[in-house]
C-alpha cells in the first residue's frame, strides 16, 4: 500500500530488482577477464553501490521527490543536469534491456544451438511488447514470485556446488583452489581492472530502490534498507562466485553459457542445466519487461517536464496500460538491439553489456555529485562520496584495457556527446522561454 512499505520489504524488493542476467551471465565476463580474483571487484562494487544508494537515500529523506535522482540533479545544477540525467538513465535502461534480450537469446540457444541469436532476440522483444500491452494488471502479481525464482536459482547452485565440493556428488570435476598469486591473479592487475565494470553491472537496480523509497512508511529507514539489501547480495554473489571458480575451471567460461552451468558440467547432473537455464530465462524475461515499463514511463515524465517532445507526454487511455507513443520509441530501440545481434552475433553481449554498465555508472556519478551540493555532508560523508566517485571512475577507465570492452566504452561516449550537443542547443531554447515567460 502507498506509504506503507516497511524497510525490510524494500530490501527484498531491491534484491529482486537487482539480480538479473547481468549477474547470471555478466559475471562470467568478469571471471574470464580476471580469473578467481574477480571476487575482489565484486566486493569493491558492492561498496561503491552502497555509497551511491546511501547518498540517494539521504537526499530522499531530506527532500522526497517523485523524480528521485533526476529531480535532485536538476535542483543541484540546473535544468541541463535534470535533462541529462533523465536521458542518460533512459539510454542506460535501453542498453540494459538490449543486454537482457541478448542474454535470453544466449540462454535459449542452450537448447537450440543452431537457431541464430537474433531470431531469439526478436522473439523475446515481441513477447515482451505483448506482455506490456496487456498492462500491469496480472503481471505485477507474479513479479515477486519471479524474484524468488532468481534467488532460488542461485541458492540451488550454491547447495549443489557445496555437495560437489565435499565429495557427495561424484564426477570428473576437480577443484581449482588458487594456491599462489599467479593463480589468483592470472591476468594481472589490468585483467582485474578491466573486469570491474561487469561487477558494477551486476549491482544495477539501486535507482529503482531510490524511487521506491518514497513509499516507505518511515523514510528515515531508507539507508538501513540499502545496507541489508547490499549485505544479502554481497554474500550471495561472493559465495556463488567463489564456488564457481573452485569447482569449475575459469578458463572454460564463455559468453555463450552461464558460468554456473559450466562449473557443474563435469558432474553430469542431467537435470541441473535444464532447470537452471529455465529459471534464468523466466527471471531474465521478468527483468526485461520491468525495464520496458521503466523506460516508457521515464519517457512520459521527461515529456511532461518539457525535456522530451510533448508528443510523448500523452498518457494511456486506460489506467494500468502503457502509453503507446512512448512504447513506440522504446520498440525502435529494441529493433536496434535485434539488428546488432544479427550483425555481430559473436560479441554483441559483451558490447551492449559494457555500454549499459557505463551509462548506468554515468548516472550514478550524477547522484554522488548532486549529493555534494544538496546534502549536509561532514568530513566523513565527503570522503565516502569521493571514494564512490573514485571506484566508478576506476570501473569506467578499466574498459579501455580490454579489446572486447573498448567498443562499448566508445559507444557510451558517443551517446554522452549526443546528449551534450542536444543540451547545448536546448540551453538557448530554455533561455528564450525564460525571457518571454511572465
Amino acid at each position: 500500500m502507498e506509504g506503507q512499505l516497511k524497510w525490510w520489504q524494500l530490501s527484498l524488493l531491491g534484491v529482486g530488482c537487482t539480480i538479473g542476467t547481468g549477474y547470471f551471465l555478466g559475471s562470467g565476463l568478469a571471471m574470464m577477464m580476471a580469473g578467481p580474483s574477480a571476487i575482489f571487484v565484486f566486493i569493491l562494487a558492492a561498496l561503491g553501490t552502497y555509497i551511491v544508494y546511501d547518498a540517494l537515500a539521504k537526499m530522499t529523506i531530506e527532500d522526497p521527490q517523485q523524480g528521485s535522482f533526476r529531480s535532485y540533479a536538476k535542483k543541484a545544477y540546473g535544468r541541463w543536469a535534470g535533462f541529462s540525467s533523465g536521458w542518460v538513465y533512459w539510454l542506460s535502461e535501453m542498453m540494459i534491456m538490449g543486454s537482457q534480450m541478448t542474454a535470453l537469446a544466449i540462454f535459449s540457444r542452450f537448447w537450440f544451438p543452431n537457431i541464430p541469436l537474433w531470431v531469439f532476440a526478436a522473439g523475446y522483444a515481441v513477447l515482451g511488447i505483448l506482455v506490456v500491452l496487456m498492462g500491469t494488471k496480472g503481471f505485477d502479481r507474479i513479479e515477486n514470485l519471479l524474484a524468488v525464482v532468481k534467488i532460488a536459482a542461485i541458492l540451488m547452485f550454491i547447495i549443489i556446488a557445496i555437495l560437489a565440493l565435499i565429495g557427495v556428488l561424484k564426477g570428473a570435476g576437480a577443484t581449482h583452489y588458487p594456491h599462489s598469486i599467479q593463480t589468483l591473479f592470472p591476468k594481472g592487475p589490468l585483467g582485474l581492472w578491466s573486469s570491474f565494470i561487469y561487477a558494477f553491472y551486476a549491482f544495477g537496480g539501486i535507482e529503482i530502490m531510490g524511487i521506491m523509497a518514497m513509499q516507505l512508511k518511515n523514510k528515515d529507514d531508507a539507508p538501513k534498507a540499502g545496507k541489508l539489501m547490499l549485505f544479502m547480495l554481497g554474500i550471495i554473489y561472493v559465495i556463488s562466485i567463489c564456488l564457481a571458480v573452485i569447482i569449475g575451471a575459469w578458463q572454460t567460461f564463455n559468453t555463450k553459457e552461464s558460468p554456473f552451468v559450466i562449473a557443474l558440467k563435469e558432474y553430469h547432473l542431467t537435470f541441473f542445466p535444464h532447470v537452471f537455464n529455465g529459471a534464468l530465462i523466466v527471471a531474465g524475461f521478468s527483468t526485461m519487461v520491468a525495464s520496458l515499463f521503466s523506460v516508457t514511463t521515464m519517457l512520459v515524465t521527461l515529456a511532461k517536464d518539457g525535456d522530451a517532445p510533448h508528443f510523448f507526454s500523452k498518457k494511456a487511455k486506460k489506467e494500468g496500460r502503457v502509453p503507446l507513443r512512448g512504447l513506440g520509441l522504446t520498440l525502435c530501440g529494441m529493433i536496434v538491439s535485434v539488428v546488432l545481434a544479427l550483425l555481430m552475433p559473436g560479441k554483441i553481449y559483451e558490447y551492449i553489456t559494457t555500454a549499459a554498465g557505463l551509462m548506468l555508472l554515468y548516472n550514478w556519478l550524477f547522484i554522488l555529485l548532486s549529493s555534494f551540493k544538496l546534502s549536509d555532508l561532514g568530513r566523513w560523508g565527503k570522503s565516502k562520496n569521493s571514494l564512490g566517485i573514485l571506484l566508478i571512475l576506476l570501473a569506467v577507465s578499466g574498459t579501455l584495457f580490454h579489446a572486447g570492452s573498448r567498443p562499448g566504452f566508445y559507444g557510451s561516449i558517443v551517446f554522452i556527446l549526443i546528449i551534450g550537443i542536444v543540451v547545448f542547443f536546448m540551453h538557448f531554447l530554455w533561455k528564450k522561454r525564460k525571457v518571454t515567460s511572465p
